[in-house]
């Protein structure tokens, strides 16, 4: 009896399978909500099937070594989950700042393919956040002390990196006025066009962090992270930091890095548009039609501080030492302020009357 070869799909952007859509008529991903149609998945397919799989034996034998000298720590507090090397025998959680305990070895899929190396000393960490606070009058007195400053840890965070090859379109409205005068008139041309613009772009090196636990939008703060001072990841850079465990996979950030994506398309396209008075953006997409990702530990310098039953996070580039965060407010410092102010304008409303 004959049998009947199947094919399946896999999605370009996360690896998940595709399925028939009825609907859109199209091959939809219900992992990553991407959509292709059935020549977009065959040329795809086409240019991968040349992939050499030559390195799977020395990248599985990598992944061996990383889960053999890496250790897992579990903050029984907040349930992080922290990676150092195997010559770490106790830490303590750099969110909550509490004692972790050994909690076993870290399976090797979670080696990173690359990693920036720490450029910003602890001690230079520490001067990039004092600059930052002397431009900020009412925090805390304890939240800059020396104390405060010896919790500042390096961390390695998780990154899913993308490289996207996108079928970006605009559409909008240009609109282009001119007026002149004849004899006794004025007369006003009031012009209206539709305005399309499409292109396929690529997009490179597009960031995500992989930790749920680290606010997105505090890491999209102290980037950009260069690129070129990337490294083969290797257990060395471990040592005298510690390392996040992803808990976000690629197929939950896709939908991060293509609002990143689409933001981008609208600027680039956008910006061919010339020649009008006005013009308004009415659509912006971009479909993405193959994604390459890296994963890799990029190096931050993290500090939290706890003020008021409230946890406030800081953050420094550990390769170029741009900091981002949000301070807490002391309210005394405030009023203090508000009342040396006000006692000001009042005693020189009184001199102000005495002159006169």
């Amino acid at each position: 009896m004959d049998t009947i070869k199947t094919i399946q799909y896999k999605c370009p952007n996360c690896g998940g399978e595709l399925k028939f859509n009825a609907e859109k008529q199209k091959f939809s991903c219900e992992y990553c909500l991407s959509d292709f149609t059935e020549e977009q998945i065959k040329d795809v397919c086409a240019k991968n099937e040349g992939v050499d799989l030559s390195q799977n034996v020395e990248e599985q034998k990598a992944a061996e070594e990383f889960a053999e000298h890496v250790n897992l720590y579990t903050c029984p507090s907040c349930g992080a989950e922290i990676i150092s090397e195997d010559t770490t025998a106790a830490t303590f959680c750099y969110y909550c700042h509490n004692p972790v305990i050994l909690s076993g070895r870290l399976s090797g899929d979670y080696k990173p393919n690359m990693v920036i190396p720490f450029s910003v000393t602890k001690e230079s960490a520490r001067e990039y956040f004092k600059k930052w606070c002397k431009k900020r009058w009412f925090i805390p007195g304890s939240f800059k002390n020396e104390k405060q400053l010896e919790k500042m840890t390096g961390v390695y965070v998780p990154f899913w990196i993308a490289d996207c090859h996108t079928d970006a379109v605009l559409h909008g409205k240009g609109e282009r006025t001119h007026s002149w005068t004849s004899g006794d008139y004025r007369n006003t041309k009031h012009e209206v066009f539709s305005v399309i613009r499409r292109a396929d772009i690529d997009f490179k090196g597009v960031p995500a962090d992989g930790a749920s636990k680290i606010d997105d939008s505090l890491m999209e703060a102290i980037e950009p992270f260069d690129y070129g001072k990337l490294k083969n990841f290797s257990m060395s850079y471990l040592s005298g930091f510690f390392a996040d465990k992803y808990d976000v996979d690629k197929a939950q950030v896709f939908g991060r890095i293509k609002g990143r994506i689409v933001s981008g398309a609208n600027d680039i396209l956008r910006s061919s548009v010339g020649g009008y008075s006005s013009f308004t953006t009415e659509l912006c997409n971009a479909d993405i039609l193959s994604t390459n990702w890296q994963y890799m530990m990029l190096p931050v310098w993290f500090m939290t501080y706890k003020y008021k039953g409230k946890s406030y996070s800081f953050a420094i580039n550990g390769q170029s030492g741009k900091a981002a965060g949000i301070p807490p407010m002391s309210w005394p410092k405030l009023w203090a302020t508000c009342g040396i102010v006000a006692a000001a304008g009042l005693i020189m409303g009184i001199l102000g009357r005495l002159l006169l």
